[in-house]
């Protein structure tokens, strides 16, 4: 009678130990449900076309992808800067069809046939942006990270002061402000210099405003 038992548990056993083993092959053999949902989570590329410093170019990207991204990391334009990656900093400014963006916000699908130029654009062959090159008189840069962005929300801060656009410091909205050191430091509140470079910036924005004034 104990042979018996002794026989029907070992038989039992064996038999767990082989359908565990099975289910565990199985298992181990096929992609779980977790790899699955994750890959049909991807969504197909995207075909974006950019025009940057009036180069065309043709990318296919991941949807999700921002043009800041877009950028450094498929087209090696390096210039503009992540730094806070949420829009806060402005190290990342560019100018989109005329008007400077935090391309770190901005995804790239949401630009296509857009005109862009970054700080890679603005010199004219060996020749620097007037910008540029006060920034370089003035020494409106430090450790030079926030630099592009700057310069970029520089370049289009001149533009949308020229075109009459007003700010938060406009008294009047009436009339077109006055570029004083108050309007420059507004308009340009969205880019952050930890170096505080602030005085030297606003100088050399004010050299290129009233230079293009004249």
């Amino acid at each position: 009678m104990d042979d018996w038992l002794s026989l029907q548990h070992l038989t039992s056993r064996r038999l767990f130990l082989k359908t565990t083993g099975a289910a565990t092959l199985a298992l181990a053999s096929s992609p779980s449900m977790g790899e699955t949902a994750a890959e049909a989570a991807v969504p197909p590329s995207e075909h974006v076309r950019l025009t940057i410093n009036g180069r065309p170019y043709a990318i296919d990207l991941d949807p999700r992808t921002t043009l800041l991204d877009a950028l450094r990391e498929h087209l090696g334009l390096t210039g503009s800067k992540k730094g806070c990656d949420q829009g806060q900093c402005g190290a990342c400014t560019i100018i989109v069809n005329g008007q400077r963006i935090n391309s770190c916000l901005a995804l790239a699908v949401m630009h296509d046939g857009a005109e862009i130029t970054t700080i890679e654009g603005l010199a004219e062959e060996s020749v620097l942006h007037p910008m540029q090159s006060a920034f370089v008189r003035h020494d409106g840069f430090q450790c030079g990270y926030c630099t592009p962005g700057q310069i970029c929300s520089a370049v289009a801060l001149v533009a949308e002061h020229r075109a009459g656009w007003p700010s938060y410091a406009t008294a009047d909205v009436a009339t077109t402000p006055a570029l004083t050191d108050a309007e420059i430091a507004e308009r340009m509140s969205g880019n952050i210099c930890r170096c505080s470079a602030y005085p030297n910036i606003v100088a050399a924005i004010r050299e290129v405003a009233e230079g293009e004034s004249q």
